[in-house]
């Protein structure tokens, strides 16, 4: 009964638009709205059962947050990011998870390193029945985890702001089971730097794990240009 009303309450403290803006935001890191893709305003109003109002009013949000471009008399599309803008986003991304991991690894209790050890396990899981899409749920919720624990609010905000322009850039270089077996082996050193409280380590392997994740990207963009030649 509390959930249900908790859920009850929290929708009630949502408009309608924000309520779009959530759907079209998952829409977008699902891949269902493609990068480049245009926003059908009228298709996406009938699809969600709501006039073009709340769906203009929240793509302007997801303007401002780096998700979507508008593009003056052609229209709003989904955020297509340059190579050396990603190269940047990766290279801040690395800076803040540092922080984070190191601030955790001083703060982290034995109930949180047991639940960061069980994503780790399910993870290994996942790889081993080759789920690529589990793996990758799994490994945000990983991230999401140590952001959690390590409770700075300012280096949240930064780190998923960072982290939404990304998602499906991740996403593909997560797609191949070497690179999720190299991810997950990161995720593993990071947690036991923590749980031996050393603040250091764990900053460096963070960080080396997000200059990882670029890697990995590079790697998976350079296999889909030479599979387009072929």
């Amino acid at each position: 009964m509390n959930d249900v009303m908790s859920a009850i309450a929290q929708r009630r403290t949502q408009t309608l638009t924000d309520i779009v803006q959530d759907e079209i935001e998952r829409m977008i890191l699902s891949g269902e709205l493609e990068a480049g893709e245009r926003i059908n305003e009228q298709a996406l109003a009938a699809r969600l059962g709501v006039s073009r109002g709340p769906i203009r009013e929240a793509t302007r949000g997801l303007v401002r947050s780096g998700l979507l471009n508008s593009v003056v008399n052609l229209g709003v599309f989904v955020r297509q990011i340059p190579d050396d803008e990603a190269n940047e986003i990766y290279d801040v991304r690395a800076v803040v998870f540092g922080f984070v991991c190191q601030r955790l690894a001083v703060l982290i209790t034995p109930e949180q390193l047991a639940v960061l050890s069980g994503l780790i396990a399910e993870m290994e899981d996942a790889i081993s029945r080759d789920e690529g899409a589990n793996y990758y749920r799994l490994n945000l919720a990983f991230h999401d985890a140590i952001l959690d624990f390590a409770a700075h609010g300012r280096a949240r905000q930064t780190y998923e702001a960072l982290i939404k322009e990304t998602h499906l850039l991740r996403q593909s270089a997560l797609s191949a089971a070497p690179r999720m077996r190299e991810s997950n082996a990161e995720h593993k050193a990071i947690v036991e730097a923590m749980a031996a409280g050393d603040a250091d380590r764990a900053r460096l392997l963070a960080e080396d794990h997000a200059h990882g994740g670029k890697r990995r990207w590079l790697l998976a963009r350079r296999e889909t240009e030479e599979r387009k030649e072929t």
